[in-house]
């Protein structure tokens, strides 16, 4: 004990006298360097601890999902915690360096204006989660499926642009969080995972339209009517939050006129990520039965002549000046 004891007197001025040597080198108080030692011993404390985690939780989680939230969960909270930790090593030097810590935040806020923007849309979309990591939305022209957030920017795996429907480009798009306060925000999935789709089909005016609307009804009932209970759930959970009500979620089809022909128009409601899949299976049972049909057409852009004193119906044909219609009378004879 005793030797431990003469031991601990030298351990400490050894210690002195580096400090001593590193402030006469560098100009570093004793107090400051103090204060130092101990906030990279916390940096680096939590770093190790916040890998430990992270393996213990990659080897009992398969789920990307999982893994990518354990991995930013404990990122936040070793952030947050490294900043409660830091502050009680400075707190005394904060305080006699207030004015100036004031007087340099005002100026940064102003040359910074951006990043600071962007750190309280960081802090809206985890406070208030307009959206969340694996949603599909859409900010000003961009749409994609959010697949990152970070502290100035959340990522998009766009979707849309060139390719047909809903379906991913392969392009990432890093979208600033200060958008969330500047853009309408439109998210595809929270709350209500359906949305609406239609699917015009145009057949010819000669056409039995009754019959194919038939048809239509039928095809699109098929398809589409598994997923009304869905639906209907998730209409249920989102009206405790939202004003969201629908009278009917069958599918249905609506009639109308075109330039064309007959436009018939088939409405259902599909999951956000299967509309174009939906969309084909519906076209192919569509066609099929069409090709069955002797009496439907489909319309696309054709250029006819019609003759209306010859094709009109008989009570709406026009009077042609120098010709006589084919129901008039034959003219009596003439006398020589």
């Amino acid at each position: 004990m005793s030797a431990m004891r003469a031991q601990a007197p030298g351990a400490a001025d050894v210690a002195n006298r580096l400090g001593e040597m590193v402030h006469a080198a560098v100009g570093i108080a004793p107090d400051i360097q103090l204060k130092l030692g101990l906030s990279v011993v916390t940096v680096v404390a939590l770093w190790l601890v916040r890998r430990l985690v992270l393996r213990m939780a990659n080897r009992r989680l398969d789920d990307p999902r999982a893994r990518y939230q354990w991995s930013k969960s404990s990122g936040y909270a070793a952030f947050i915690l490294g900043l409660l930790l830091l502050g009680q090593i400075w707190l005394e030097a904060v305080r006699n360096m207030g004015t100036f810590l004031g007087l340099l935040s005002a100026g940064l806020a102003i040359a910074l204006r951006d990043l600071v923007a962007n750190m309280a849309g960081w802090a809206f979309i985890l406070l208030r989660h307009p959206f969340t990591v694996g949603d599909r939305i859409q900010v000003g022209e961009h749409r994609g499926d959010v697949v990152d957030i970070r502290l100035f920017q959340f990522t998009l795996l766009e979707i849309g642009g060139w390719v047909s429907a809903d379906q991913s480009t392969g392009r990432v798009i890093h979208v600033p969080n200060a958008r969330v306060f500047s853009d309408p925000l439109a998210n595809y999935t929270a709350e209500f995972p359906f949305i609406w789709h239609e699917i015009p089909v145009l057949i010819t005016f000669e056409s039995d339209w009754r019959r194919a609307k038939e048809i239509l009804r039928g095809v699109v009932e098929e398809e589409a009517e598994s997923v009304v209970d869905e639906a209907k759930a998730a209409v249920h959970r989102a009206s405790r939050k939202f004003l969201i009500f629908y009278r009917l979620l069958t599918p249905t089809v609506y009639t109308s006129v075109e330039d064309s022909g007959v436009l018939l128009t088939m409405r259902f409601i599909c999951p956000v990520r299967e509309r174009r899949g939906l969309s084909e299976r519906i076209w192919e049972a569509v066609l099929t039965a069409f090709a069955a049909e002797d009496g439907i057409d489909l319309a696309y852009p054709t250029r006819r002549l019609y003759a209306n004193p010859l094709e009109g119906k008989p009570g709406a044909r026009a009077e042609l000046p120098f010709a006589r219609r084919r129901d008039d009378p034959p003219d009596p004879e003439t006398p020589d």
